[in-house]
C-alpha cells in the first residue's frame, strides 16, 4: 500500500485521529473498510464533522457488531433465518442446547471476533465444550454474550447489495472458504480463499434474496430510524426450504472483495459516492464481466490457532501474467527490504479467466514461484463449482 499511496501509522479505533487525519487531507469522501471501526463510530463522528463518509454509522454497523441484533432484528422483519438463542449464562445455553437434540450445533459469539468466532460442533458434549471457553472470555468481551443456532443444511454464498439508506442494487456474489484446510477441514477462519460468480446463486435465488433478505432488512432498519448507507453482505445458506440469512457483515469482505474488484467493469467510485450521499437510484446498475475470478490466501502457518509470525515471504519480483495480481495483507517491510510475514493471512493471489478452471490455473501457477516455506494455502479453493462443471 505505500508504494500505491501514502499511508499514516493510525489505528482503525482511533477515532479521534482518523477524523483528524481526514481533516488534515481535506478528504473528499472517506471509505472505510474495517468492521471494528465501523463498531467504534468512526462513520457517525465523520458525518457530524461534514465528511462524506461510506459505511454505516454505529447503529447500523449492528447488524454485523452484535449477531444477537441481527437475529432479533430478522425474526422482527420477516428475514428468513434459523431458530436460536442468545444466553450470558452458560448452565442456560447448555439446556438450549439439550433441547435442541442431536447435532450439529452452531456456536457464536454475539461480537467481533475476526471470521473466527463460530464453532460447528457436531456433539452436544462439543457444544458444551465451546460454550464454556466462549463464555469464558475465549474472545474477550465479543464472547460474553453468545448466540447457539439450529444448524442449517445446504450450501454457502455470500450476495453482495449497495444501499444508501433507501434503494438497494445488487453488487455480485461470491463463495468463501472458511474453514483452514482442504475439504473444509480444521478450524473457521477470516476466509481462505473465494471466487465469484457464484453459480449456484441464480438469478432466481438472487431475486428471492435481494427481496426477502436484502430490501426487507433495509426497509426495516429505516423504519427503526437507522438507515443502512454502505454495502450489505450477506452470507445466504440454500436450504432445501429456501435461502437464509446465516449473517451480515456491514463492509466488503475479504477474500471476497478481491474476486468482485477484479470482475467489476464500472468505475467504483461514483457507486460509492452514490451510497454516502443518498443518490444511487440516479445510477445504472453496475456493470460484472464474465469473467471468472478466484483469490487464493496464503497465511503464516499455525494460522487461525497458533500462527508463527516473522517468516521472510520471497519470490513476489516474478513476473506472474496480466490475469494475476498479488495483494499484500499482513505483511511489513523489514529493514533489509524483505517482506516479513506478520502471523495472519499474509497474501491474497487472484487471478481472473474466462472460466473458473482457467483463473485457478493461473493462480495456483503463481502461488508455485513465491517462496514462503512459511506459509500455506488451501489447494482446492473452488472445488465445489468445479466438481459440478
Amino acid at each position: 500500500m505505500a508504494k500505491l499511496g501514502e499511508t499514516a501509522p493510525v489505528a482503525v479505533t482511533d477515532v479521534a485521529g482518523q477524523v483528524a487525519l481526514a481533516k488534515s487531507m481535506a478528504a473528499d469522501l472517506v471509505v472505510i473498510g474495517p468492521e471494528a471501526a465501523l463498531e467504534a463510530g468512526l462513520a457517525d463522528a465523520l458525518t457530524l464533522t461534514g465528511i462524506t463518509c461510506f459505511g454505516p454509522n454505529k447503529a447500523a454497523a449492528r447488524l454485523e457488531s452484535s449477531k444477537a441484533f441481527t437475529k432479533a432484528f430478522a425474526q422482527r422483519h420477516g428475514v428468513p433465518t434459523g431458530a436460536f438463542g442468545v444466553f450470558e449464562d452458560a448452565d442456560q445455553a447448555k439446556s438450549f442446547v439439550a433441547r435442541m437434540g442431536a447435532g450439529p450445533f452452531v456456536i457464536k459469539a454475539d461480537g467481533l471476533a475476526s471470521g473466527k468466532g463460530v464453532v460447528i460442533a457436531d456433539t452436544r458434549q462439543e457444544a458444551e465444550l465451546a460454550i464454556d471457553e466462549m463464555l469464558s472470555g475465549r474472545f474477550g468481551s465479543a464472547s460474553g454474550r453468545i448466540v447457539i443456532e439450529e444448524f442449517l443444511p445446504g450450501e454457502e454464498a455470500s450476495l453482495f447489495a449497495l444501499c444508501d439508506g433507501k434503494t438497494t442494487v445488487f453488487f455480485g456474489a461470491a463463495q468463501d472458504h472458511k474453514r483452514a484446510f482442504d475439504g473444509d477441514q480444521g478450524p473457521n477462519t477470516g476466509g481462505m480463499g473465494a471466487y465469484s460468480p457464484a453459480p449456484v446463486l441464480d438469478a432466481a435465488l438472487t431475486k428471492t434474496v435481494m427481496s426477502q433478505m436484502i430490501v426487507a432488512t433495509a426497509n426495516g432498519m429505516a423504519a427503526e430510524d437507522h438507515p443502512f448507507q454502505g454495502v450489505f453482505f450477506a452470507g445466504v445458506m440454500l436450504t432445501p426450504s429456501g435461502p437464509k440469512l446465516v449473517e451480515y457483515n456491514a463492509r466488503f469482505g475479504d477474500p471476497e472483495c478481491q474476486v468482485l474488484m477484479l470482475r467489476l467493469e464500472s468505475d467504483l467510485l461514483p457507486y460509492l459516492l452514490a451510497v454516502a450521499t443518498g443518490t444511487l437510484a440516479a445510477l445504472p446498475p453496475p456493470k460484472f464481466r464474465e469473467d471468472a475470478a478466484i483469490c487464493v490466501v496464503l497465511a503464516s502457518n499455525g494460522y487461525p490457532q497458533d500462527p508463527k509470525p516473522g517468516s521472510v515471504i520471497g519470490g513476489l519480483e516474478a513476473d506472474f501474467g496480466k490475469d494475476v495480481v498479488v495483494f499484500y495483507a499482513d505483511t511489513r517491510l523489514g529493514v533489509d527490504g524483505s517482506l516479513i510475514a506478520g502471523g495472519g493471512r499474509a497474501l491474497n493471489v487472484c487471478a481472473r479467466g474466462a472460466t473458473l478452471q482457467a483463473a485457478r490455473d493461473a493462480a495456483y501457477g503463481a502461488i508455485a514461484r513465491i517462496d514462503w516455506p512459511g506459509g500455506y494455502c488451501r489447494s482446492d479453493i473452488g472445488w465445489r463449482e468445479l466438481s459440478r462443471a
